[in-house]
């Protein structure tokens, strides 16, 4: 995984966060609502919420503030008339991107995505047109300097507790499962103490792909600097090797 660590990438993306932490927080809301209104409040019984409960830890959002959320979106029904949609499209050089969003206007969300793309000289294409390029996994990722336990042992646990691959980077060990394992995996490492840099259920690119141009890095800043601006949208997966 040399030359796209995804560790590399999170430190960048808290960096940038650390200065918009309440867009994030807005966003977990949104995501913790939605999960509340379709299947209830208690995480025991809501896969899909103790997801987005796990990705909210993740991202340092405080248990009061998570717990706020779903007591929220669980005593107010219109609290959550979000619809999720997703598109896919390309950036420069082929680069493969999909965009999550949860809107309460589907219209305006096309218009300003789409404009995104074609702002940085890229285009939505139509649904399937690169989602087959990615593996929908759930994924954590541990920093090494912020963990205790031997890599060895680390290993061990997690693989006895639902993960199916284990990768040591040099700052970082990702570890990936089957996205209905996730859960069981996420609470074992937490339950072991074991610091969790990113905890989410993901897409992740089968090959990446490689920008030499400067023309052509610049265009897919734009395209992904658009994006995150834009309040409609909740993830953004790319195969960009940056």
């Amino acid at each position: 995984m040399s030359g796209h660590s995804k560790f590399a990438n999170i430190k960048h993306k808290k960096e940038k966060n650390d200065a918009a932490k309440g867009k994030i927080f807005t966003r977990l809301g949104k995501e913790l609502m939605v999960a509340v209104k379709e299947g209830g409040p208690d995480v025991n019984n809501n896969s899909k919420l103790a997801v987005v409960v796990a990705k909210a830890k993740a991202n340092n959002m405080p248990n009061d503030t998570i717990d706020r959320a779903i007591k929220k979106a669980a005593g107010d029904a219109n609290a959550a008339n979000f619809e999720a949609v997703t598109y896919e499209g390309y950036g420069p050089n082929g680069t493969a991107i999909i965009v999550e969003a949860l809107t309460d206007n589907r219209n305006r969300a096309a218009a300003n995505i789409r404009s995104a793309f074609t702002k940085g000289g890229g285009n939505v294409g139509t649904p399937g047109c690169v989602s087959f390029m990615f593996d929908k996994k759930g994924q954590i990722i541990v920093d090494k300097e912020e963990c205790d336990m031997e890599a060895d042992d680390l290993m061990m646990l997690a693989l006895d507790n639902g993960a199916d691959d284990f990768k040591e980077e040099e700052d970082s060990f990702e570890i990936t499962s089957d996205p209905d394992d996730f859960v069981t995996l996420r609470d074992a490492l937490e339950a072991a103490k074991v610091p969790m840099a990113s905890a989410d259920v993901t897409m992740i690119p089968q090959t990446w792909v490689e920008l030499t141009n400067e023309d052509d890095i610049k265009k897919m800043n734009r395209i992904l600097d658009l994006l995150d601006d834009e309040d409609d949208v909740q993830e953004v997966y790319h195969n960009w090797d940056e």
